[in-house]
């Protein structure tokens, strides 16, 4: 019903009208063959953020986007407190600030290409992979409240990492008003011991050869250059992220009417942003941007420490640090002024273009670096923000490949130990806490991220730097 309603307003840009209750229209930005892959749930989960108070512009698709909790996975939608606008548990999702990390090694492939196997099996033993995975750390709860309140500070003022990691960081490392008295104690002792793990799913941590160049002033400035190794990390929040979500949607749920909120699907649960309810998820949320990034550093900590050991001459400098669910309030040019937005990103990733203020001085120049997750089998990318994405979709652009397949389908499709296999011959070691985690993960089980990356730069919404494949994965 709802693909029938889109139309297309140029190769990679479809639009849809408002019609019934909707606010604003549908915008999705992907080429034809990536919009008859897309699930028609796809569609009418767009068309349901439309119709949420406050909406502003439109509500946006990227082009990895797929059937999600609520919002389409790759959904953007913005919303003006002084108009009505919520904050949705839904939009957001429950793997709170979950995002990549990219570090320059001061390695090239020679460098490590003998040496590949002893390296995978140093990663694996030193890097918490896998469901219900445990760190060294053990917070108490004072120190879990400094860590939410302090994010990668509390991290590098624990001795993990150093203050030069900051800069390059999404938020300066540090998401302004955490509030850990709105985070439930069952939150924070499910991630009492996860501090420091990559936990499961899609989360992992590779070691890249930068095999393409697209943009040299651009990949110049990134310090990148044609065979490199590069360190990527991809995980979230953890337990106390998802415990946030489950905390707070069904009590948006209950509330909802009393707000005059006529909810589209109860997954898009919702409170008005000035409301105290959204105010305290707010401040739940923001507490969840700070676990991630004080996760993510922990686990930067642990690989240097590998890389000290193994590769000496190696030096992991931070390039960039960027989250893919959040809800952050910006400031964006509407109707020619400037309004405080509440800006939605699930599954979609922040890409400011260059000059914007938030972006660190050596790289406000050429733009902010967007990292793009791939498979373990294809490629990733670093990508630039430009400075037409910030009026076509707030600033935002894909966060990876795109899921093709359920992690059922796929894991009837596919055997843990083939797909390793069929990587090792391709030259990718693949080190998993589960056979069955592998599975789900199949290369074969994802959208084609080269097209899904073209698409986007076809769309003007961020442009391609550098293409990165694969040549250890270690999966959760």
């Amino acid at each position: 019903m709802y693909a029938e309603k889109l139309k297309r307003r140029s190769e990679c840009e479809w639009y849809m009208e408002p019609s019934e209750k909707m606010h604003v229209p549908v915008i999705i930005y992907a080429d034809e063959q990536l919009i008859k892959a897309m699930d028609e749930k796809v569609y009418e989960q767009a068309a349901n953020v439309a119709k949420l108070p406050g909406i502003v512009k439109a509500s946006y698709a990227m082009p990895d986007a797929h059937w999600g909790y609520g919002f389409p996975i790759g959904g953007v939608a913005g919303f003006d407190a002084d108009k009505g606008g919520v904050v949705s548990a839904g939009g957001v999702g429950f793997d709170i600030a979950c995002g990549v990390r990219a570090l320059r090694t001061g390695l090239t492939v020679d460098d490590i290409e003998s040496r590949k196997t002893e390296l995978a099996e140093m990663l694996a033993r030193r890097i918490p992979a896998g469901l219900g995975s445990r760190g060294k750390l053990r917070l108490l709860r004072q120190e879990m409240d400094e860590m939410l309140q302090a994010g990668m500070q509390w991290a590098i003022d624990h001795g993990y990492g150093t203050r030069n990691d900051l800069a390059h960081t999404e938020e300066n490392g540090r998401m302004a008003g955490a509030e850990p008295r709105y985070v439930s104690d069952r939150a924070k002792e499910r991630q009492k011991d996860e501090v420091g793990t990559l936990g499961s799913g899609n989360h992992y941590l590779e070691v890249q050869k930068v095999t393409e160049i697209f943009d040299t002033d651009c990949a110049e400035a990134f310090g990148l250059a044609q065979h490199d190794i590069i360190l990527s990390i991809h995980c979230g929040s953890r337990g106390l992220g998802h415990q946030i979500g489950t905390d707070f949607l069904p009590r948006m749920v209950k509330t909802a009417q009393s707000h005059g909120i006529e909810l589209p699907e109860r997954e898009l649960a919702c409170a008005p942003i000035n409301s105290e309810l959204g105010r305290k998820y707010l401040g739940a949320m923001n507490c969840g941007i700070n676990c991630a990034l004080a996760n993510r550093q922990v686990l930067t900590h642990l690989v240097r420490q590998v890389f000290d050991k193994f590769l000496p001459k190696a030096n992991l400098v931070l390039l960039y640090d960027v989250s893919h669910n959040t809800c952050k309030v910006e400031e964006h040019t509407v109707d020619g002024r400037s309004r405080k937005l509440y800006v939605h990103r699930k599954g979609a990733t922040r890409a400011f273009g260059p000059g914007h203020p938030s972006l660190p001085s050596d790289l406000r120049k050429v733009g902010q670096p967007v990292l793009i997750g791939g498979t373990m089998g294809t490629a990733s990318y670093i990508l630039t923000g430009t400075e037409k994405g910030m009026s076509l979709s707030f600033g935002s652009c894909c966060h990876g490949a795109g899921r093709a397949m359920s992690r059922k389908q796929a894991t009837k499709r596919w055997h843990g130990q083939d797909v390793i296999r069929v990587l090792a011959e391709k030259g990718i070691i693949i080190r998993g806490a589960s056979k069955r985690g592998v599975a789900e993960e199949a290369p074969g089980a994802y959208k084609d991220v080269d097209a899904v990356v073209d698409a986007t730069e076809k769309a003007e919404l961020a442009k391609k730097v550098a293409k990165l494949e694969p040549m250890i994965c270690v999966k959760g």
